[in-house]
Parts: C-alpha cells; structure tokens; sequence
C-alpha cells in the first residue's frame, strides 16, 4: 500500500482559485483593520504628530522614494521627438 504526498507546487487549478478567493477577502479585512488602527493611533497621538508635521512631510520624500516603481523612466534610448539630423 503506497502513500501519495501532495506537492504544494503543484496544486490543480481548482485549489488555487479557492486559495485567491479566500485571501482577497481576508487582504481587505486586514487593510481595514490597519486603517481602523491608524486612525485610533493618530486620534490619540495628534498632540505629538501636529507639532511635527513638517519633519513627516520631509520624510515621506525619501520613504516615496524607496517604495516606487522605477520601472517608467524609460530607459537609455534616446527621445522620440529629438531630430535625428540635428546637433545641438
């Protein structure tokens, strides 16, 4: 009598669509209770937030700019409305 052990990598279609529709409901229950806690947390905290309202602006610079996409600068290839014929 042989035992069958189920590989997770290689679960059937079936599985895998059960699995996104339980997470994508679960995903926006635990947004929810992130934005729910925020609120709560800033309301209680505004007195020491307010004050320093401008260091958070100053930081959210460099924090946007480690958590966006670079893939839309466009790359090395030179600009399409440039003149080909032309030297600057």
């Amino acid at each position: 009598m042989g035992t069958t052990h189920h590989d997770p990598s290689h679960s059937s279609p079936s599985e895998t669509s059960r699995q996104s529709a339980i997470s994508r409901p679960l995903m926006i229950a635990l947004l929810m209770v992130l934005a729910i806690g925020a609120f709560y947390l800033l309301r209680e905290h505004w007195n020491h937030i307010g004050g320093h309202w401008v260091y958070l602006l100053l930081l959210a610079c460099p924090v946007m700019h480690l958590f966006h996409g670079h893939g839309g600068h466009g790359g090395s290839t030179s600009a399409p409305n440039k003149p080909e014929g032309r030297v600057s």
